[in-house]
């Protein structure tokens, strides 16, 4: 199952898609532990790279 997922979407995109859900956790754990700005401002991250991923799939 796993293994489909991955040749459906692409090395490439599972990768993006791993490094958007690290940053989302990663940002959720700065905010809850006293680190606002710091949380905000790494959860601003994950659209950016999720929207440069869509910009390159329909630039082809």
């Amino acid at each position: 199952m796993i293994k489909q997922f991955i040749q459906k979407l692409g090395v490439m995109n599972v990768i993006m898609l791993l490094v958007v859900l690290s940053i989302i956790i990663v940002s959720e754990v700065m905010f809850l532990s006293g680190n606002k700005l710091e949380g905000i401002f790494i959860a601003f991250w994950a659209p950016t790279i999720l929207g440069f991923m869509n910009y390159l799939k329909y630039k082809k």
